[in-house]
């Protein structure tokens, strides 16, 4: 199935549920970290299918959150790629891609 396609699917599953009307961004921005903070034990505890249950749970909240917001999370990301792309910087020590000023 296409990220497009999936996309679709939990949108139209949000709106069934009730989530995209009676939600907020707000809402679904508390729910992300939640599920960010059950990323972390995983990936502490090295535990894969916590991984990728978190990680799948999290696009779920962020798709969620646009939903109630009337944006695409694709829209979005294809924003911030537009905007990173030609960046310029280094990795640094902790594996985090430090952009130049």
């Amino acid at each position: 199935m296409s990220y497009d396609q999936l996309e679709i699917d939990i949108v139209r599953w949000g709106e069934a549920k009730g989530i995209v009307k009676n939600s907020s961004g707000f809402a679904q921005w508390n729910k992300t970290l939640e599920e960010v903070i059950e990323l972390r034990d995983a990936l502490l505890l090295d535990d894969r299918e916590a991984m990728i249950d978190a990680y799948g749970d999290i696009l779920v909240t962020l798709i969620m959150g646009c939903a109630c917001e009337d944006l695409n999370l694709t829209s979005c990301l294809e924003h911030a790629y537009n905007q990173i792309k030609d960046r310029k910087g280094h990795l640094n020590k902790n594996g985090i891609f430090v952009k130049e000023a």
